[in-house]
């Protein structure tokens, strides 16, 4: 399996260290033997899969920059997708398309004999393909020149701190950091790294691990509980998928600030967010700036009138689902998200509040905050939004549709018992901490600027942070869930 926390602990200040040690010359490949040793911990054999995507992209950029012939850059930008795309369809989606055929041919009255292959989906394959894939399309855009140093662009696609769960960088912001001689971190920079790893153990480990054991009594016993145990696990699931995934995220990019790299912020606030569109411009940024750059905008954006935008959006969240995997639990969600944005478009005319809808070229900058929601409507906006993302979340937790409409329907019954003493307390409370962290995030001082003027304050703080984590701590290792997509 991929390092536990104690294993990345060691790991990290070793390269770390070993990084600022080496000459320049010398960095690069580090950090490469590096991002191969963490993903081969795993499973060294799909090590080849991130090779092979390396050296197709690396060549098809170096041709495609130098040919200003329309119809062999389109070939080439074709056969990287190609390339991509089938390695990515056939680990991740194989069994999917198998089944669905095979139960679509069942409905008619027909029984083929298939016989199914054992394939293992390897860990993070849907971010770096993404990834990959948006450096060819920038060189065969001409928005970027293609990478010459075939090491430096082996990092790009195997960097170990966002490998396995992003967020998916644009080689716009990290190809020039890695290729530019960068200076060590200074205080503010190691204040701010240290911040963010200890912010990420917080949510992984202290909310996200602890609601997460009710999240499966529930879904395990759902049959048995009524609405309000089952509302309950709502709530919880919530709360645990973000804070796990934004924990990750803030681990990445404070590992990242080590390498004196900076990652692009993937999460800010989303819980916050006042409508469905603003949630989407706040949640999982370097997806869904990813799925507008490369997909929305391609299919024609909302430049074709008001029913093919609605189409180009329902298009983008069911692709959107699926990118998170091969079930239709997944591209169900996605549609419902599909169906909220159009009609959320449709009531406002495209106008929202929040910030426009990211693109990947702006960097993370602590600074970048919005405005708390005020008053009783922008109040009830963020309680309505969050009910509207919960709700969905249980299509994505549940493992068939089945289990999801009988959640729903055990919602609305009345009957079943309540849920375990001890849990309401508890995920109430861990959800109360999600949010608060959430606001204190809002607020125009960053940690760093409180770790140098306060160094006594930050001290508490984080030694508080280390002892929530390690009372939290279990035997139990439980992976990120976004591992798996």
């Amino acid at each position: 399996m991929i390092f536990n926390s104690i294993q990345y602990a060691l790991f990290l200040p070793l390269v770390v260290g070993a990084y600022w040690t080496l000459p320049r010359r010398w960095r690069l490949p580090l950090l490469l033997l590096a991002s191969y040793i963490f993903y081969g911990s795993w499973d060294h054999r799909f090590l080849s899969l991130i090779v092979v995507s390396t050296l197709a992209d690396f060549t098809i950029g170096r041709v495609l920059g130098g040919t200003t012939e329309e119809n062999k850059r389109r070939a080439l930008l074709a056969t990287s997708l190609a390339v991509n795309l089938a390695i990515l369809g056939f680990f991740k989606y194989f069994h999917f398309f198998v089944d669905s055929a095979v139960g679509l041919l069942a409905n008619v009255g027909l029984e083929p004999n298939v016989t199914f292959l054992e394939i293992v989906l390897p860990v993070g394959i849907s971010f770096y393909t993404f990834q990959t894939i948006s450096y060819t399309f920038d060189v065969y855009r001409r928005r970027i020149e293609p990478c010459h140093s075939l090491v430096t662009f082996a990092v790009y696609v195997a960097y170990f701190p966002q490998l396995v769960a992003g967020p998916i960088e644009r080689a716009r912001r990290l190809l020039p950091q890695l290729a530019s001689d960068r200076p060590p971190p200074d205080t503010r920079d190691l204040a701010s790294a240290l911040g963010l790893i200890l912010l990420g153990l917080l949510k992984k480990v202290v909310i996200a691990d602890r609601v997460g054991v009710y999240v499966d009594q529930m879904y395990t016993n759902h049959q048995d509980l009524g609405s309000t145990a089952l509302l309950l696990g709502v709530l919880a699931f919530a709360i645990q998928v973000y804070g796990d995934f934004s924990g990750y995220t803030d681990i990445a990019r404070g590992s990242s600030r080590l390498f004196s790299i900076d990652l692009m912020e993937n999460f800010t606030q989303p819980h916050l967010a006042r409508n469905i569109t603003e949630f989407w411009q706040r949640w999982h940024i370097s997806l869904s700036s990813w799925l507008r750059e490369y997909l929305y905008v391609p299919l024609g954006g909302n430049k074709s009138g008001r029913y093919k935008t609605y189409r180009n959006l329902g298009i983008t969240m069911l692709l959107g689902g699926l990118w998170h995997g091969a079930a239709w639990t997944y591209v169900v969600w996605g549609g419902c998200h599909g169906l909220y944005l159009a009609v959320h478009r449709a009531f406002t005319g495209g106008r929202s509040k929040g910030p426009q809808l990211p693109r990947a070229a702006q960097g993370d900058r602590e600074a970048h905050r919005a405005d708390l929601p005020r008053g009783p409507r922008e109040l009830i906006g963020v309680a309505g939004t969050f009910a509207l993302i919960a709700f969905t979340l249980v299509v994505f937790r549940s493992e068939s549709l089945t289990q999801a409409f009988e959640i729903y329907g055990g919602i609305l019954a009345a009957g079943g018992s309540g849920p375990a003493d001890g849990f309401v307390a508890e995920v109430i409370a861990l959800s109360i901490l999600a949010f608060a962290l959430d606001i204190v995030a809002r607020l125009p001082i960053a940690w760093s600027q409180i770790a140098i003027a306060r160094p006594s304050l930050a001290g508490a703080a984080a030694a508080t942070c280390l002892i929530l984590v390690a009372i939290a701590s279990g035997t139990r290792t439980i992976p990120f869930i976004y591992f798996q997509f």
